[in-house]
């Protein structure tokens, strides 16, 4: 899909932050402790996702 306006298409850091907190689950689970891992890997997520804001928002901006 074309973006028209001359701006750079945004990207998405949803995708990182689902799998994160699946993976996270997962491994909580395997480990005894399924709340800690999706915790950790919800907080992880969003570090991930905020990260591939900041990016984008300074790739849009110039």
């Amino acid at each position: 899909m074309s973006n028209d306006s001359g701006t750079p298409n945004s990207i998405s850091g949803g995708f990182p932050l689902a799998i994160c907190v699946i993976v996270g689950a997962i491994a909580g689970f395997l480990s005894g402790q399924p709340s800690m891992g999706l915790m950790i890997g919800a907080a992880i997520g969003i570090a991930i996702a905020l990260t591939i804001w900041v990016v984008d928002r300074r790739r849009q901006r110039g």
